[in-house]
């Protein structure tokens, strides 16, 4: 996924938020595809502490550090998918968890 289908995305999802389209109640799938779902991070890994996201900072620095800190830290790939959530909060959370199953696969 690019940087810009993320802040298109994200962007999104503050407008339904705005808007009061966002609070549908379902249960929370993974969005990305099974083959990323079933990634192994290495025997022994300790993931970074990664800076939480929210709307109200600049979405490509943020998305910049994140793939720093991956980078800094060997995590590459389809890798980066399963870490990127712990980086979101607030209604960038929100938009990540009504995100379509599977619709995420690179």
């Amino acid at each position: 996924m690019s940087i810009k289908q993320i802040q298109n995305l994200i962007a999104t999802a503050v407008k339904a938020h705005l808007e009061g389209d966002s609070h549908k109640i379902h249960l929370y799938k993974k969005p990305y595809t099974k083959r990323i779902n079933t990634l192994r991070m290495s025997h022994g890994y300790q993931p970074p502490k990664f800076q939480q996201f929210d709307v109200e900072h600049n979405p490509k620095q943020r998305i910049a550090h994140f793939i720093e800190t991956c980078n800094n830290a060997d995590i590459e790939g389809d890798q980066l998918m399963k870490q990127f959530v712990q980086t979101l909060k607030g209604i960038a959370f929100n938009w990540y968890i009504d995100l379509e199953l599977e619709s995420i696969g690179s």
